[in-house]
């Protein structure tokens, strides 16, 4: 079965996530805007969520992890909870 490791930051509102994504594109750490902005308890942990297998997360999220490409920020991605920045750091 397939395994992976990411990291996101949830934020309300799709502008928000497009704010923090510019900041990202711009150099600033990922771990600590998420520190900062995440609404996830991963949050504390840098957005850190961990090795994830497939249907852990939810369906929208789930599709970044296990098929966008390695080492890239996606999103916005809307889930059910808000709006997901999404980071795959491992996938094997």
């Amino acid at each position: 079965m397939p395994v992976a490791m990411a990291r996101h930051i949830l934020v309300k509102t799709a502008a928000e996530a497009e704010q923090i994504k510019q900041r990202l594109s711009r150099g600033e750490d990922f771990a600590a805007l998420a520190r900062k902005h995440s609404t996830c308890a991963s949050g504390k942990r840098g957005g850190d969520l961990g090795e994830v297998r497939p249907g852990q997360m939810v369906r929208s999220i789930d599709q970044v992890i296990f098929k966008k490409p390695v080492g890239v920020v996606h999103g916005p991605v809307k889930s059910q909870f808000g709006y997901h920045l999404v980071e795959v750091y491992f996938r094997d």
